[in-house]
């Protein structure tokens, strides 16, 4: 008898942690290695938010909470739905998890049965699909071409529609292209949605406040408040606020699926850390300079690498509206060869190359379903990016 469940089988290991733990590797072993393929801000926790997580340290505030958070958090939460999206909630509806995946994991397993559809455009955060299958449902991919921004359009949504189409996920500003959606991108969607009345949208808002050029993201229920019922928002703290260690995700949703989520949650990790709770009211409560300022930076390091990548011969690279990523074509590389002999058959071969040869991490298409394509973070020092960029000109230019 195995002692591994065979449920394990339908996901595999995340392969952007895959290529970070290779790239660290590497550098133990004394290679010189720029890492550009982890999805994690470079900026400390701004100091104010650090703060209230030393002061409920020094208060005592280090108990049990309830399993979807403090009330001071969850009001926080809605405060930040009307504040940012105009999006009534109260504070039942709002559950707080151990980051934005816990999230995910929990509206999933709540409500997936076996065998249903779940519309996923691609390409896609590694996570959404193999958090569905293992909710044993099946992932339905829409691609969505560079041509179209990388968006998806409302006839493909159709298109992808059965009767077993359960949930249809939204990711905007996306990982890994960084193509955020308008309200004017959105209608159309929202358009075919309110024609399937029995499918749920899931929104993950995670990246919005990582937007550039006066771009303005929006969100499904604050385009179509008809589909209010249907719909979980989801955000979190990570990104925006350079709090990826205090793994604090959260969504606001119909009251029946929190208490779902909320029951789930319960029987696995119970409540989230609450001193991170405590500095998550901070976060959200608190200025946001420092994220207007994170933002500058990030612009210019985007404006850089989409200007290098595209000086790259055989990599075309278009210019994202948010988040910190790029995600260039790298199908002008396919059937060459390496400086050192290597033959580049598949978006796989060319980032191990790359890293190899060149001592640069990235993370192939593939791993995020779209195949040609490879991801770069631009969340590290400028310095390492515009070296990282002149090592991918170089590699390019070798192949032969």
């Amino acid at each position: 008898m195995p002692l591994i469940a065979d449920r394990l089988n339908r996901i595999s290991p995340s392969q952007t942690i895959a290529i970070s733990t290779k790239a660290r590797a590497l550098k133990a072993e004394g290679r010189d290695i720029i890492s550009l393929s982890a999805g994690e801000p470079d900026f400390d926790t701004p100091a104010h938010i650090k703060q209230a997580a030393i002061a409920a340290i020094n208060a005592g505030d280090t108990k049990y909470t309830d399993v979807a958070g403090t009330a001071a958090l969850r009001q926080a939460i809605v405060a930040k739905f009307k504040r940012d999206s105009g999006i009534d909630y109260k504070p039942e509806e709002i559950i707080v998890s151990t980051g934005g995946k816990q999230v995910i994991f929990n509206a999933m397993l709540a409500t997936v049965q076996a065998g249903d559809e779940v519309i996923i455009p691609t390409p896609c955060w590694v996570s959404y699909p193999d958090i569905v299958a293992l909710a044993e449902g099946k992932p339905v991919f829409v691609p969505c071409s560079q041509n179209n921004g990388f968006k998806m359009r409302a006839e493909d949504l159709e298109a992808a529609i059965t009767p077993k189409t359960k949930w249809v996920f939204l990711n905007s500003p996306s990982n890994p292209t960084g193509a955020a959606y308008s309200a004017a991108d959105l209608r159309p969607i929202c358009d075919v949605l309110l024609k399937h009345p029995n499918i749920w949208v899931f929104t993950d808002d995670i990246y919005e406040k990582l937007v550039y050029d006066g771009f303005k993201p929006a969100t499904i229920v604050e385009v179509e408040p008809r589909l209010r019922d249907r719909t979980l928002t989801m955000n979190g703290c990570s990104k925006a606020y350079a709090m990826t260690g205090w793994r604090i995700g959260y969504c606001g949703a119909p009251l029946a699926l929190i208490k779902a989520m909320d029951k789930l949650q319960s029987q696995s990790t119970s409540n989230t850390s609450s001193v991170s709770q405590a500095a998550a009211v901070a976060a959200l409560n608190g200025p946001e300079d420092d994220i207007a300022k994170m933002a500058a930076v990030y612009k210019e390091r985007r404006d850089l690498v989409v200007d290098m990548l595209n000086a790259a011969p055989g990599l075309v690279c278009s210019k994202p509206e948010g988040a910190f990523y790029v995600f260039p074509s790298m199908q002008g590389c396919i059937g060459k060869t390496t400086v050192k002999g290597k033959k580049i058959e598949t978006d796989e071969d060319f980032v191990i190359a790359l890293l190899d040869e060149e001592g640069v991490a990235a993370v192939h298409g593939s791993a995020f379903i779209y195949p040609g394509y490879f991801r770069i973070s631009y969340a590290t020092s400028t310095e390492a990016l515009r070296e990282a960029c002149t090592r991918i000109q170089r590699f390019c230019a070798g192949l032969k």
